[in-house]
């Protein structure tokens, strides 16, 4: 085998390590929520996840060109797949050390921090600031904004229609259209999760110089990234579940509808409109503190929630330290 060919195969192979623990990492972004109010048993949620995850990949594909091709400038030859290896080395271990510590941080932001740290350490490379900037940061103060403000809005108008009826038989509707709203989120989390690793799978094969276009995705590239987030996401983080689901605030079924409603319309408008990769992680957090202050401010246990936005803001700047040692180390094996 080339050199060119052993360096591609290394970027692929950890671009899936990442999906994996991105599927794990994130698998409370589409289940929490349905599990703590009892609308799915634990194990038929995370199966429903899993098929969603893999569904929605098939749809990300303007998520993964704009990961792919507009994020960094790569220097050239072998050295610079050395620079994505890093990049991915990077959010996986913070991947790792949030879900350790059970905080539902953004798997998509730790792999723009972690490429951009990488890169700014090689030679030649270049970051895009301003697309960071546009297709990154802005939407990552924004979600976050849109999620809140959607879920109480959502959360005020559910309580409105309903406010004559019983709450058994509320609770009962609401758990059912639970799976219905679950299955939405995680269809959603494929658009945007699967496809961030599908960009770094093309990127390497476009650098490596075994496809000439840069935003072509290979059908096996669908289907092997797919799979492997709905595998890791089948296996369940559930660190970060407990923290979603019961850390927060406690749900109930009309809560959780609310929530991943308006999580799954954010995640399907960047992923189909915009094209933008947002974080499914701060959308559906953003969500669920928004439904809960419906019941009253204090009813959102603000110091969690404190805990996790500071995690959201050190993310991206803590991913890139990590893959800055990682390429030093790297780098002599890249060449």
């Amino acid at each position: 085998m080339t050199p060119e060919l052993i360096a591609v195969l290394a970027v692929i192979a950890v671009a899936l390590v990442f999906d994996y623990t991105n599927g794990f990492h994130d698998a409370a972004n589409a289940i929490a929520t349905s599990v703590s109010t009892r609308a799915l048993t634990p194990r038929i949620a995370l199966g429903l996840a899993a098929v969603g995850n893999f569904i929605g990949a098939h749809f990300g594909a303007g998520v993964a060109k704009t990961v792919g091709d507009g994020l960094v400038t790569l220097p050239t030859g072998v050295s610079s797949l050395g620079v994505v290896f890093a990049g991915v080395l990077g959010a996986i271990a913070w991947n790792l050390i949030t879900w350790y510590f059970g905080l539902p941080s953004s798997s998509s932001h730790a792999l723009f921090g972690g490429l951009v740290g990488a890169t700014l350490l090689s030679t030649g490379g270049i970051v895009q600031w301003v697309t960071i900037g546009e297709k990154v940061i802005l939407p990552m103060v924004l979600s976050p904004i849109v999620g809140l403000t959607l879920g109480y809005l959502v959360m005020l108008a559910i309580l409105w229609l309903f406010r004559k009826g019983q709450p058994g038989k509320l609770n009962r509707g609401f758990r059912w259209a639970q799976t219905a709203s679950a299955a939405a989120m995680s269809v959603g989390h494929g658009m945007q999760d699967a496809a961030k690793t599908m960009g770094i799978v093309v990127l390497a094969l476009y650098t490596g110089g075994f496809q000439e276009s840069k935003t072509h995705i290979p059908g096996w590239v669908f289907w092997t990234s797919a799979t492997m987030l709905a595998l890791g996401t089948y296996a369940g983080g559930w660190r970060i579940i407990r923290t979603l689901g019961r850390k927060i605030i406690d749900l109930g079924p009309p809560e959780g509808f609310a929530a991943e409603t308006v999580a799954s319309a954010v995640l399907y408008f960047n992923a189909l409109v915009l094209k933008a990769p947002i974080s499914t992680t701060h959308t559906i957090t953003s969500a669920i503190m928004g439904v809960g202050a419906t019941k009253r401010l204090s009813a959102v246990r603000w110091n969690v929630a404190g805990n996790i936005v500071l995690a959201w803001i050190i993310t991206f700047p803590a991913a890139a330290l990590i893959a800055c040692v990682a390429y030093l180390l790297v780098r002599p094996i890249f060449g």
